[in-house]
């Protein structure tokens, strides 16, 4: 099992270790409730560094972007970053990403930990033809993500950039307790935050560092209650290989203006199932647990947990195109009544 840069430290501040994708990493440190809350209500600290990384340079690099994403990187400034999605030749999602461009010619793509040797794969063999270098530079790269309303002012103590001029999506270079950091208004909690990308042997410094500022550290377990509650996809349960994301809630990624791989088959693709939010009048629902109109069985759950702000169990699922409720989610054998809820469950910020 592999360890980022923080895996001593997690082990210090108590972090409960179990594997994801392929690392150790804290799933909690005190209690997931704890760690949600403290991220809604002031600033939480994750050591995200599993993810991966690909710098992509060269006078080809947005022509192949162009080509191998979803979204108009054409759209994207310096500075600036984006959502997007890589399109498989059947119409489907390779993974979806974050695309920051950092020069004319230069970008750098954060992925999915458990997709990085596929996703990189798939982009090489995407890449002849276009006059591009591609480098995978995840185990160069340590990634903290700092959520949460505190996160800004907790951060401007610690950093020589003015964080006021910057908005969501910014990506700029900045010094963080002493140690280079390139810094962006980026997250996946639903709050404003930032995420530092380091150098490994500068992660432990400034995590510290942030920590001792007053920053909360949270584990996976959070992490995922709070993206749920945004309505956020996870790779390998919203999104997959076989998912057309014009059949989604993030259709809104796809440019259908520009050609991009695989275009021809996801627009020819049509849509089975839509993606619903639940909320349970009771019991917690289970990323499998099957969802039902009336006695029949129209969908599955494919993330599903307790939502502390809701007090409520919630949930994402796939259901056929023309069901209506009222749902029901068979939760342990037992038919307990859902509503629908609009995504997200709760508000952004």
């Amino acid at each position: 099992m592999k360890r980022t840069p923080l895996y001593e430290a997690h082990l210090r501040h108590g972090g409960r270790m179990v594997e994801f994708a392929g690392y150790a990493l804290p799933l909690q440190y005190t209690s997931i409730l704890e760690e949600h809350l403290s991220v809604r209500r002031e600033a939480g600290l994750f050591d995200v560094s599993h993810m991966g990384e690909f710098l992509i340079r060269g006078p080809g690099a947005l022509a192949f972007l162009q080509w191998a994403t979803v979204n108009d990187a054409s759209k994207l400034r310096v500075g600036r970053a984006q959502y997007s999605m890589l399109p498989n030749a059947r119409g489907g999602v390779v993974d979806d990403i974050y695309l920051y461009r950092l020069a004319e010619e230069e970008y750098l793509m954060v992925v999915n930990a458990a997709n990085i040797a596929k996703d990189f794969a798939h982009l090489k063999e995407l890449a002849r033809g276009f006059a591009v270098e591609l480098t995978d530079v995840s185990e160069e790269t340590a990634l903290l993500a700092l959520q949460g309303p505190k996160a800004a002012s907790l951060l401007q103590g610690l950093t020589d950039a003015d964080l006021s001029q910057r908005k969501k999506n910014d990506v700029f270079a900045a010094r963080v307790a002493g140690r280079p950091a390139r810094l962006a208004r980026t997250g996946y909690t639903g709050e404003d935050g930032f995420e530092l990308f380091l150098a490994p042997g500068d992660a432990e410094e400034v995590f510290e560092a942030l920590l001792a500022a007053g920053a909360k550290p949270a584990g996976l377990g959070a992490r995922d209650t709070l993206r749920l509650e945004a309505g956020f996809p996870l790779y390998g349960h919203e999104l997959t290989d076989a998912t057309n994301p014009l059949c989604t809630p993030w259709a809104w990624v796809v440019k259908r203006e520009k050609e991009y791989y695989g275009k021809e088959a996801m627009l020819a693709t049509p849509c089975a199932d839509k993606l619903i939010g639940l909320v349970l009048e009771v019991g917690i629902p289970r990323e499998g647990y099957g969802v039902y109109s009336g006695d029949r069985a129209v969908g599955r759950v494919t993330s599903g947990g307790y939502s502390p702000l809701l007090e409520r169990g919630i949930a994402l699922a796939y259901v056929e195109k023309e069901a209506e409720g009222p749902f029901v989610v068979e939760v342990r054998g037992r038919k307990v009544g859902a509503s629908l809820s609009p995504l997200p469950f709760v508000p952004l910020k």
